[in-house]
């Protein structure tokens, strides 16, 4: 008897811990804040930039989709400079040398923070994918939670909501 509730159970609790894993941040659900380093050890709050639209990415250097999303970003970064898109890097999980070495000879049009997570970040969006990014409208709502997107799918997204 002991037998044929054990594999129910576990199976539950399987799905169990893998949906609460799975969690993105709600949609209109104010986004949640943080305050970390950037590479020259200034500490931001992601609320700075409260007032304009931010492109939140959560990567690690050694992801070559977070690589491929960069360069999505950067394609779009006339469109996010001209509309006041701030885009905020967070490297998951990466030292100061590795990040360094990663945005080495990147040039970026729209402006730009790379920030070093000590876990809070990865805590507070319970990150379970990478590249993350979310879209933070002026009033600092998430607008999108999702996986990699393209230059035109970014433009798009904002250009619902963003103004010139």
């Amino acid at each position: 008897m002991k037998k044929n509730l054990a594999l129910p159970l576990l199976i539950f609790l399987s799905l169990f811990l893998l949906a609460g894993g799975a969690a993105a941040v709600e949609i209109g659900a104010t986004a949640p804040d943080f305050k970390l380093p950037t590479l020259d050890g200034k500490q931001i709050s992601l609320s700075d930039y409260k007032g304009q639209v931010i492109v939140l990415k959560l990567a690690t250097t050694w992801c070559p989709t977070c690589k491929q999303q960069t360069q999505e970003i950067q394609s779009a970064g006339n469109f996010l400079r001209d509309h006041n898109v701030r885009v905020v890097e967070v490297f998951l999980q990466d030292s100061e040398k590795m990040v360094n070495e990663y945005l080495k000879g990147e040039k970026f049009e729209m402006p730009f923070v790379a920030l070093l997570d000590d876990g809070r970040a990865l805590k507070a969006y319970n990150v379970y994918l990478i590249p993350r990014v979310l879209i933070i409208d002026q009033d600092f709502k998430v607008r999108r939670d999702g996986s990699l997107l393209s230059d035109r799918e970014l433009i798009v997204e904002i250009e619902k909501f963003a103004k010139k």
